[in-house]
């Protein structure tokens, strides 16, 4: 197989989130102009082929055939927007050295503990090329903390996506105090160009930005059905019929400077700040092991169940085609 062109992938990790970014790459892979790629994903589980194919159909409707002259190969065959069938290469292996000894880029989604990803990177960066770029998809996990034991804490960046990452834009990039401005600016231009939104994080900070924002909503959401204000199904119809629709176009920032008219935030809060402060004061500060959890978990699982996943990604997707469409 000639090497022009062809792009290496190491993917460590095949849970939720490497499954879809599995998907995320071999769909870009058939867009114009796109290189080949050969996209490998390691995985200690035993039964690792089988599971990738059982589960992979979730995530893509492409054809997956076996190659009988790589070991664990396989043909991953999607149709463009031109209905052109294009074929790529999926590498499923059980061998640190051999996944990633030729991948230019080596992303990590392993179980979300530090002393894992700590004691992994220095074993990729015995093996890996000396330019391949190193990512972390952390939760928030900072990359100061994975590169401790590394020889080279310069190549390491967190690249956190929002989940599911083959459906949602956000990546946020997160360097350590060590990561080095070209690992930052080729990790830029990488998501860019398939597609994706990436967000610069000037520091590191405990699960990032988005989490950050999600988890205090979150909290508040527990605190309010822990009040008995309102049920979880009720919580979640406010957010689905208000903030939800108006946030997939405006953040809160260049919703609350819309808020306020021609005087924009500042006559927002000049408004009704004083309510702001008054919610902020009473803000809830329910804590994790506190007793909560099973009345929140019970309405949580009798609303809902087993949640159509396929069925919410489809609907995200008309819901980010629309806005997307709105603001061209």
């Amino acid at each position: 197989m000639s090497q022009d062109n062809l792009l290496r992938i190491t993917l460590i990790g095949a849970g939720t989130i490497g499954l879809s970014f599995l998907a995320l790459h071999f769909q870009h892979a058939v867009s114009p102009g796109a290189p080949r790629l050969e996209l490998t994903i390691l995985d200690s589980r035993p039964d690792i082929e089988e599971y990738v194919l059982k589960t992979l159909p979730a995530y893509t409707d492409a054809e997956i055939t076996k190659r009988a002259d790589v070991a664990g190969g396989y043909d991953v065959t999607l149709r463009d927007l031109r209905e052109r069938v294009t074929s790529n290469t999926l590498i499923v292996d059980r061998n640190l050295k051999s996944a990633v000894s030729k991948a230019s880029i080596i992303q990590e989604q392993g179980p979300e503990n530090a002393a894992f990803k700590t004691a992994l990177w220095p074993k990729v960066e015995q093996h890996c090329p000396p330019d391949a770029l190193l990512w972390s998809s952390t939760s928030g996990i900072c990359a100061s903390t994975q590169s401790t034991d590394m020889k080279d804490r310069s190549r390491l960046i967190a690249a956190h996506p929002w989940n599911p990452p083959y459906v949602m834009p956000l990546i946020e990039v997160v360097p350590s105090p060590h990561t080095s401005p070209e690992v930052i600016s080729r990790t830029m231009e990488f998501w860019k160009g398939m597609g994706k939104v990436p967000v610069f994080l000037q520091k590191e900070t405990t699960g990032f930005v988005g989490n950050r924002l999600a988890f205090a909503l979150l909290r508040e959401a527990i605190h309010l059905v822990n009040e008995g204000v309102a049920s979880v199904e009720d919580i979640d119809s406010v957010m689905e019929n208000s903030l939800g629709p108006r946030w997939a176009i405006s953040g809160p920032f260049k919703s609350y400077q819309a808020g306020g008219g021609e005087g924009g935030i500042k006559a927002f809060f000049k408004n009704i700040g004083g309510t702001v402060q008054a919610c902020w004061d009473d803000a809830g500060r329910v804590n994790v092991g506190e007793g909560w959890e099973k009345e929140i978990y019970n309405q949580t699982k009798a609303a809902y169940g087993v949640v159509d996943t396929k069925g919410r990604d489809a609907k995200t997707r008309r819901v980010l085609d629309a806005a997307r469409s709105s603001v061209e």
